[in-house]
């Protein structure tokens, strides 16, 4: 734990969020990290801002650059490179929004963007350039979304993405979790999160509350990328969830510096299921313009999952996916074990 943050872990979710460290000069300092590193990341601040709640910055290792948490939030000069193939709108998001906050990509499912708030600035993140002054679900009280749903018979499960929804507070939440009781054709409600994990204190009993009041049942996919993340607060927060008859799941991104190695990875799924996650996806990286360091070579990532089908049971091997644009659900990379084609 690093010296003189105890307090913080006293307070409520809505004031770790509010004392997220929000400067590439505190976030060094804090870390006792040279300061060689600050000018680049002022740089690569000004064009996607720090934030990092303390919960998850006592998880790494003061004078570590490579800490594999930090390497995830430390702003970089090489995120200033334009590099061929990187893009603003890297799975084609823009296209597929079909109303406020509203993005329809796949059959049967619709995913919402209830707000652009976000408890960590993960310095990978696909959407780090996305518009959403123009697109939060929550803004308007649900209302264009709601309709959308109302409209489409087809559609068996909503996600709640953001930004995160779980930035939102409880009442945000209600008002949709309580609308799907006029929408019976919806059979399922989903949540993409971090916040659990960088914020385990959010899993208030009010939450659980809402998320057991819910008409359908609620999956919570989290976003693990590294068995560090997971600490004695994110197991206690999961165990709640659980309690509460929230199926967890996880979907990892694969990145360079991070987790890029078998054992990280196998030390992931061993951790996630300790904690009662399952394994879902592991992610090629979405190939968003700032982030070109972080991509893994897909020959390698293959590689990579055939290392973890020798060491691991079925179950908590994640599947090996990338996106790709106007493709109709996420495209599987194929895995050779013993010669016969699988995929990952």
């Amino acid at each position: 734990m690093i010296p003189g943050t105890f307090v913080i872990r006293q307070a409520t979710w809505r004031a770790e969020l509010a004392a997220a460290i929000s400067a590439p000069e505190e976030l060094l300092e804090t870390l006792e990290l040279p300061a060689n590193l600050l000018p680049e990341a002022r740089r690569a601040h000004a064009l996607f801002p720090v934030r990092v709640p303390w919960p998850y910055l006592q998880r790494m290792t003061p004078g570590d650059p490579f800490d594999p948490l930090l390497r995830q939030v430390l702003p970089l000069g090489i995120e200033e490179a334009i590099v061929p193939g990187f893009g603003t709108d890297p799975v084609g998001d823009l296209a597929a929004h079909v109303a406020t906050g509203v993005l329809h990509k796949y059959e049967g499912r619709v995913l919402l963007t209830a707000t652009g708030a976000c408890a960590i600035h993960c310095r990978y993140c696909f959407r780090r350039h996305f518009p959403y002054a123009e697109a939060n679900a929550a803004r308007n009280h649900w209302r264009d979304a709601l309709a959308h749903v109302a409209q489409d018979q087809s559609l068996s499960e909503v996600i709640l993405s953001g930004g995160d929804p779980l930035t939102l507070g409880d009442e945000k939440l209600a008002e949709f979790v309580h609308a799907l009781k006029e929408l019976r054709h919806i059979k399922r409600l989903r949540f993409h999160t971090r916040v659990p994990v960088v914020v385990p204190s959010r899993v208030t009993p009010e939450l659980l509350a809402l998320l057991q009041s819910s008409p359908v049942p609620v999956a919570m996919v989290l976003h693990i990328n590294h068995a560090q993340e997971i600490d004695e607060a994110v197991q206690e927060a999961c165990a709640r969830l659980a309690a509460a008859r929230v199926l967890l799941l996880n979907q990892a991104v694969l990145l360079a510096g991070v987790n890029d190695d078998s054992e990280s990875l196998v030390a992931l799924s061993e951790r996630l299921f300790a904690s009662g996650i399952l394994p879902y996806y592991l992610h090629m990286l979405d190939r968003v313009q700032g982030a070109a360091h972080f991509a893994v070579d897909e020959g390698r990532a293959v590689r990579l999952v055939e290392v973890l089908r020798t060491r691991l049971p079925g179950y908590l091997v994640p599947r090996l996916v990338r996106e790709e644009i106007a493709a109709p659900a996420k495209v599987p990379l194929t895995v050779k074990v013993g010669g016969i084609g699988r995929c990952g």
